[in-house]
């Protein structure tokens, strides 16, 4: 459901909604989110890979700046959403406009590293909205406070701290139990799943990657509603 009531919620929805941006997306990503979800919003310039897989975007929400004209003439004016400031990325004016349970986003991971790099903060610093990134190779998203995921034995589990974090953690080869994650510090990547992996984490910063093929089985985790929530940021 869009919305068009001030200072609430663009996009409104109790089910799953896909986010697609303008940035690297492979032959399957549409069709592997698509299939998952039934509304789809896109960031700024992801309308054309929408339109062009033959579907209408149900909102697009973004600056305007790398939208074609030749796309943008296609969608309906009141599914247009322009945000003008230019102190945010695309993705963050989309992420923090959407009202779900879970959103899947798609282009938003490969391509230019500043980019990501933006992508992967706007991801953090909205702890109340619940995004898994579709990536070339893995999933990423921003780790609830707990977490259980059932990951193919060997597969790898990558954690990255974006601020100092601790927790606590089974099922990986090599625990989190007493150490304390920080960016400039101690990491976590390339860890590895020995059995279904469950993560514990005191407080929000963490980022978590694991195969792509463990999409489903992320989304399961977050509709479980046994994974907790953070709270907004203030201000």
């Amino acid at each position: 459901m869009v919305n068009l009531v001030k200072n609430s919620p663009i996009v409104c929805s109790q089910r799953p909604i896909a986010l697609i941006g303008g940035g690297q997306i492979g032959p399957d990503d549409l069709n592997l989110v698509l299939s998952r979800v039934n509304q789809v919003v896109a960031a700024d310039g992801g309308a054309a890979a929408v339109i062009e897989s033959g579907r209408m975007p149900d909102a697009v929400i973004g600056d305007f700046d790398s939208l074609e004209r030749r796309y943008r003439e296609q969608i309906p004016e009141e599914r247009l959403f322009p945000i003008r400031e230019q102190d945010s990325t695309d993705f963050d004016k989309a992420l923090r406009s959407i009202e779900a349970p879970l959103v899947l986003g798609v282009g938003f991971l490969g391509g230019r590293l500043d980019h990501q790099l933006a992508v992967l903060n706007a991801l953090v610093r909205l702890p109340d909205h619940r995004c898994i990134l579709l990536g070339e190779h893995e999933v990423a998203f921003h780790a609830p406070p707990h977490i259980t995921m059932t990951i193919e034995p060997g597969q790898t589990v990558s954690l990255f701290p974006f601020q100092r974090v601790t927790g606590r953690s089974k099922g990986l080869e090599w625990p989190i139990d007493g150490l304390v994650l920080e960016p400039d510090g101690r990491v976590g990547t390339s860890n590895r799943a020995m059995s279904d992996v469950e993560l514990e984490v005191d407080g929000p910063g963490l980022l978590v990657m694991v195969p792509r093929t463990a999409l489903d089985q992320v989304m399961l985790a977050f509709q479980s509603e046994r994974t907790g929530r953070w709270r907004a940021h203030a201000g």
